[in-house]
């Protein structure tokens, strides 16, 4: 049963947005419509609700030794005001969740988890700390902080525009970093220019009783620009486009970052570079690297009517089954349907013909390289 709801929950509501259960928050659907809101923000702006995710702050003296071991990713070197995407594993290699992380300062980080992983992810942190010995404690902050997106090739001047103090530094912000912003009405801000659509945005994360003043702040000044209110189905659709893999389809505690394609960020160190010390999951990790993945992640485009979904079988040409769709929607932007699915790696080179199964019906498709969609491709 939903227990939670979100500080813009009214907003949505007067704003006769379709609700919805999702991992324990009443979130919003859509309000208009799933394509116009996908259009909205490859070619204007939209603004979301991200405050289901979970915020928890990472600090002390040891705070970035103890993200190191924690996660596969090395935070110790993510300097201040950076960010850094990365994932927490478990000892067997297969990924807890990904989560983006901030340095606040030197011995504060925030970690910014999935809102159904939140829980594990706050527990394994304490543990892991404990486990290490590290001088650093974890708090979860999720429900004092309202997370508010705006997304599109407007976003940068709506998101300046808000601005009493800082304009500047939004403007100047460079992809993956964060600054202090006062927005108009005294609000304070940790703005972050991150996202998860494939478009130029900044992520605004601030205080849960001020998030209303915000929401209405960005619509008024985003009007003109035609900023547009966005729900899960197009932030689905747009990271689908974008090759952004979702916790719970693409990646799962049976699955490794190397199997999913992102077996760059883990850090293992090497000879000459910056020195890496244990981390949880590193033999199972280097095992995975080195032995090569049981299944890969590739993109599918097709080009009929149908559109695989989450769980349809993929098939070779002799109908065995080969592999299953993660994720699969017809694609707004590119007017074809297009999938992201896990494959024996012999059948991921690009180019290969396969076939998925849309309801008993054999629909043919063929590997083709990720992401679907590139800002300015």
């Amino acid at each position: 049963m939903t227990s939670q709801t979100s500080p813009l929950h009214a907003e949505h509501i007067a704003d006769g947005a379709t609700m919805v259960d999702f991992a324990g928050w009443q979130m919003p659907m859509r309000y208009e419509g799933d394509i116009a809101e996908h259009q909205a923000v490859r070619t204007a702006a939209g603004l979301f609700d991200l405050s289901h995710m979970g915020e928890l702050m990472v600090r002390g003296a040891d705070a970035a030794a103890a993200l190191d071991y924690a996660f596969v990713g090395q935070l110790s070197r993510v300097p201040l005001w950076g960010a850094k995407y990365t994932m927490m594993c478990a000892p067997d290699g297969g990924v807890i969740d990904d989560v983006i992380v901030y340095r606040r300062d030197w011995d504060h980080f925030m970690v910014v988890a999935n809102a159904a992983n939140r829980e594990v992810v706050l527990s394994q942190l304490r543990s892991r700390i404990h486990e290490g010995g590290f001088d650093a404690a974890v708090e979860d902050e999720t429900h004092e902080i309202a997370l508010i997106a705006i997304q599109g090739p407007a976003a940068e001047s709506i998101t300046a525009s808000m601005c009493e103090l800082g304009a500047e530094d939004i403007v100047a912000l460079k992809y993956y970093k964060a600054s202090n912003v006062l927005l108009e009405g005294g609000i304070h801000a940790f703005a972050a220019r991150t996202g998860y659509t494939g478009e130029d945005g900044f992520e605004l994360f601030v205080p849960a009783d001020r998030a209303g003043a915000v929401w209405r702040l960005a619509m008024e000044r985003g009007d003109a620009a035609g900023l547009t209110p966005c729900g899960l189905a197009s932030r689905d659709s747009l990271r689908l486009e974008a090759g952004m893999p979702l916790y719970g389809r693409e990646l799962s505690h049976d699955t490794t970052p190397f199997e999913a394609g992102l077996g760059r960020i883990v850090a293992f160190g090497r000879e000459g570079g910056p020195a890496r010390g244990d981390f949880v999951g590193r033999t199972a990790l280097e095992r995975a690297r080195d032995e090569g993945p049981q299944k890969v992640l590739v993109g599918l485009s097709g080009e009929g009517r149908r559109s695989p979904r989450t769980g349809y079988p993929v098939t070779d040409a002799d109908d065995r089954q080969i592999g299953i769709v993660t994720s699969g929607a017809p694609s707004p932007t590119l007017g074809h349907p297009i999938a992201m699915a896990y494959v024996p790696p012999q059948l991921a080179e690009i180019g290969t013909e396969v076939v998925v199964d849309v309801r008993g019906r054999r629909e043919p498709m063929r590997v083709v390289a990720l992401p679907f969609y590139t800002r300015g491709g």
